[in-house]
C-alpha cells in the first residue's frame, strides 16, 4: 500500500512540475484509489497483488475519508472566511470621500474659525441650493458673496442682456459681456471666483408656472427684482411652497431689506405692502437714479442674511425690516408683523392647517 501511495504522490507532484491543471491530477489520484479498491473487491483474499497493496479493502475507504473529512474542513473555513469578510463589509462604516478638498478647506478657513459658522455651518452652505431672482444691481454682490461664500448650488433667474448702462451698479457684470444675456456673464464671473460651487443660469422671464417648479428645488429665495408684479409673484409662490424669501429694494440713496417667512413665524411680503403704491410713489431706478454703491451694499445684505439662514448664526431680519438710508449714512429696524387679513399667507395657512 505504501509503494502505491508514494507512486501516487510522485505521479502528483510530476503533473504539478508539467503545469498540469489540478483538477486532472485530482481526477488521476481518484482513478488510483477507484482501481485499488475494485481491485481488492473482485480479487480474492490471497491474490498476491491484493497483499501486496494492503490487503484488504478498508484501509483505502478510510484513506477517502480521511481525505474528505480534510476537504470538508478546508472548504467550511473558507466558506466561514468568506461570510467573516462579507459582514464586515457591511457593517464597517463605508470609505467616503470627504465633503472638502484641501483647497476648499484652505478657502474657507475664515469662516471655519468663526464660533456661528465653523465646520458645520460650512457644511450646510455646500449642501444649500439658493435661487437668486435678477442678476442686475442687488443680484451682482448678492450671487458674488454667495459663490465666495462657498454656497453650493446658485441658481440665477433673469431675461436680460448685459447693457453699458448697467456697467455703473451691476458689479457682476464687464464691459466684455455687453450683449450676453445675465444669468451666463454672472455664471461666468462666479466660477471663476469659485471653481468649487455649481452655477445653474436659467435665461427666461419668471412667471408663475417657472416659479412653480423652480422654487421647490431651492431651499432660500433672494429676490432683487425692481417691479412689485414680480415681487408679488415671488411672494405667493414662496409662502405657497414654504420657502423662506430675502427681498431687498433700492431707489436713489436709500434701501431696505427683510426676511419673509410666514411658514416659520414671520410675516410675508403682501403682509408690508398690501398694494402696489400709486404710479409715481416708487419709481424704479430707471425712472429715479440710484447711486452706484448702494445695490453693493443692500446686495452684500441680502447675502449676509442668507448666510445666517443656512448656517443658523445669530438673528436673522424675519420679522423685521432693516432701512438704510446712504446720503446721510444712517440705518435704522422696524418690527414687521403678519396680518390677520393678509390674502397670501393667512389663505395658505387655512389651506394647509390639520
Amino acid at each position: 500500500m505504501l509503494g502505491i501511495l508514494i507512486l501516487a504522490a510522485a505521479l502528483f507532484a510530476l503533473g504539478w512540475a508539467f503545469g498540469v491543471s489540478l483538477r486532472a491530477r485530482l481526477a488521476v489520484l481518484g482513478t488510483i484509489w477507484a482501481g485499488m479498491v475494485l481491485a481488492h473487491l473482485a480479487m480474492p483474499a490471497d491474490a498476491p497483488f491484493r497483499v501486496s497493496t494492503g490487503g484488504d479493502v478498508r484501509p483505502w475507504l478510510v484513506l477517502a475519508l480521511v481525505v474528505l473529512a480534510l476537504w470538508g474542513y478546508r472548504a467550511g473555513l473558507r466558506r466561514l472566511r468568506a461570510r467573516a469578510v462579507k459582514h464586515e463589509a457591511a457593517h464597517s462604516p463605508a470609505q467616503k470621500q470627504p465633503l472638502f478638498s484641501e483647497a476648499e478647506l484652505n478657502r474657507y478657513a475664515r469662516h471655519m474659525i468663526l464660533r456661528e459658522v465653523g465646520g458645520p455651518g460650512q457644511r450646510a452652505l455646500k449642501q444649500a441650493k439658493v435661487l437668486v431672482i435678477g442678476a442686475g444691481g442687488l443680484g451682482s454682490p448678492a450671487l458674488l458673496y454667495l459663490a465666495a461664500a462657498g454656497v453650493g448650488t446658485i441658481g440665477v433667474i433673469d431675461d436680460d442682456g448685459v447693457e453699458a448702462s448697467n456697467l455703473q451698479r451691476q458689479i457682476i457684470h464687464t464691459d466684455l459681456t455687453i450683449g450676453m444675456p445675465k444669468v451666463f456673464s454672472a455664471q461666468e464671473q462666479m466660477e471663476a471666483l469659485n471653481p468649487f460651487i455649481r452655477v445653474k443660469p436659467y435665461h427666461r422671464r419668471l412667471d408663475e408656472e417657472t416659479a412653480r417648479a423652480l422654487f421647490a428645488e431651492y431651499d432660500l429665495i433672494l429676490d432683487g427684482t425692481d417691479n412689485f408684479d414680480t415681487r408679488f409673484l415671488v411672494n405667493r409662490i414662496a409662502v405657497e411652497t414654504r420657502t423662506p424669501l430675502i427681498a431687498a429694494a433700492i431707489t436713489q440713496w436709500e434701501g431696505q431689506i427683510s426676511l419673509y417667512d410666514p411658514a416659520r413665524g414671520g410675516p410675508c411680503y403682501r403682509c408690508v405692502f398690501p398694494e402696489r403704491p400709486a404710479d409715481g410713489l416708487a419709481p424704479s431706478c430707471a425712472e429715479a437714479g440710484v447711486i452706484a454703491p448702494l445695490p453693493g451694499v443692500l446686495g452684500s445684505m441680502m447675502a449676509l442674511e442668507a448666510v445666517k439662514q443656512l448656517t443658523g448664526a445669530g438673528a436673522t431680519l424675519r420679522g423685521a425690516m432693516l432701512i438704510y438710508d446712504g446720503l446721510y449714512g444712517e440705518s435704522r429696524r422696524i418690527t414687521l408683523k403678519q396680518r390677520p387679513d393678509c390674502p397670501v399667507c393667512n389663505r395658505v395657512h387655512d389651506e394647509t392647517a390639520p
